[in-house]
């Protein structure tokens, strides 16, 4: 479908991130000539979603979503769909039957090198991207035509409060005005209604959450002692579900302890820090208390909960992840970092394959110049400036990203060849 003009284009929405980006998307393509349907899955996607002509809703059972997708696609002349995440039952789904039809795969998904930039990838995103398999010399080799200087890390998250407030919005309109879409089961095994319940409460004790994590934050900072740092991330997020051997936080809570007790030295601290949007719905402050008793180590094991990361990340030694993308700062700071799971930036020039007790003793640090081509190589590429939640982020992504699904070849392709569009400066949305 790639040779196809603007005009000739069918683009298929299914489910977006929380809020009006893809609205806000669609119209734009609508303006560039191409047709735009949007499937709703509940009434959350079909409030965010203002243009009632193109709105499909589907309210049948999950079991006849690929059937009816596929159908969909043959009756509409679809040549491009367009999907937030790409493992959720029904993008899978429909991702699988599209590209045995050679219809192009779109996937938006949080930013590698989030906050302040988005991912726009084709065919699928983390665990699914071509970037996996994709060597430092080939992205270095891709780079001898590019002077870009990158912009530096942001250090905190950019539109949380946004996020959170349309987060907590969605789920209302799930909650309240779902009669419509009886069958709708939500990918993630919590009840609509909890979601709700967790997204009110945080944005209601958000000033004391911030208190306390000011606290904690203060006593490591000052506390004089070494320390090495566990990245958290969502227990119910894909990249941790799908590209990871584990399927609970506390599984990986217990193989950092343990590696810690057995190969740190004893002055040392352990550190997890929260993942910003972390609601409690996963037991993990209690599960770190209970292990620190259980392996002996009261007093030397802290929590954080969220907060910028670049204020820990100063005086850490270490960092431990699953594949969370906080990694990135980590890296961009040459700071010694192990993974357990699937992730874009696994590479052997700057991931530890050491033991963790071995990493936790004496770690290996990474190849820093490797690393600073290889976050070169993603924003010349796949790291599209802006955001999806606030108005002034999206108004930034909207500026490119549009040009570059109507691009012929996807953003590592265009970019090989020579033919990407210059990359907007980044601005700092707030």
């Amino acid at each position: 479908m790639s040779g196809l003009s603007s005009d000739e284009r069918v683009f298929l929405f299914l489910q977006g991130p929380h809020g009006p980006f893809f609205h806000r998307l669609g119209a734009m393509l609508r303006k560039a000539g191409s047709t735009v349907w949007r499937v709703g899955f509940n009434a959350g996607d079909r409030a965010f979603w203002f243009h009632k002509a193109s709105y499909i809703p589907y309210r049948d059972q999950a079991e006849a979503w690929p059937a009816y997708f596929a159908k969909l696609c043959t009756d509409r002349g679809v040549t491009d769909i367009v999907l937030y995440g790409d493992t959720r039952p029904v993008h899978a789904e429909a991702v699988a039957i599209a590209k045995a039809r050679g219809i192009e795969v779109h996937v938006f998904e949080e930013g590698y090198m989030r906050p302040y930039w988005v991912t726009y990838e084709r065919g699928g995103t983390n665990g699914n991207s071509r970037l996996m398999d994709m060597t430092i010399p080939e992205m270095q080799d891709a780079l001898a035509q590019s002077d870009l200087d990158a912009p530096l890390p942001p250090g905190y998250w950019g539109d949380m409060r946004a996020h959170v407030f349309y987060g907590a919005l969605y789920h209302w309109f799930v909650m309240f005005w779902n009669r419509r879409y009886r069958n709708f089961k939500a990918h993630r095994d919590l009840p609509v209604s909890k979601e709700f319940q967790l997204y009110l409460v945080r944005l209601l004790l958000g000033p004391l959450h911030a208190l306390d994590r000011m606290q904690a934050t203060m006593r490591i900072r000052y506390g004089g002692f070494p320390y090495h740092l566990a990245l958290l991330q969502l227990e119910h997020d894909s990249a941790f579900q799908c590209h990871s051997p584990f399927s609970k936080m506390t599984d990986f809570l217990e193989v950092v302890i343990k590696g810690f007790t057995e190969g740190a030295p004893k002055h040392h601290h352990l550190v997890f820090k929260a993942h910003p949007l972390e609601d409690g719905r996963a037991p993990i402050r209690r599960a770190i208390r209970a292990l620190a008793r259980t392996h002996g180590l009261q007093g030397r094991v802290h929590f954080v909960r969220g907060g910028k990361l670049a204020r820990l990340l100063n005086d850490t030694r270490t960092a431990v992840t699953v594949n969370s993308t906080a990694a990135q700062q980590v890296l961009w700071r040459g700071i010694p970092l192990k993974t357990y799971g699937k992730a874009v930036f696994e590479k052997p020039e700057f991931i530890s394959d050491q033991p963790l007790a071995e990493f936790f003793q004496a770690a290996t640090r990474p190849d820093n110049r490797a690393y600073k081509d290889y976050r070169r190589y993603l924003l010349e590429t796949s790291q599209v400036p802006g955001g999806f939640y606030s108005a002034r982020g999206r108004r930034q992504l909207l500026r490119q990203v549009v040009d570059m699904m109507l691009s012929p070849e996807d953003p590592y392709d265009t970019f090989a060849s020579g033919t990407a569009a210059p990359r907007q400066q980044l601005r700092i949305v707030t």
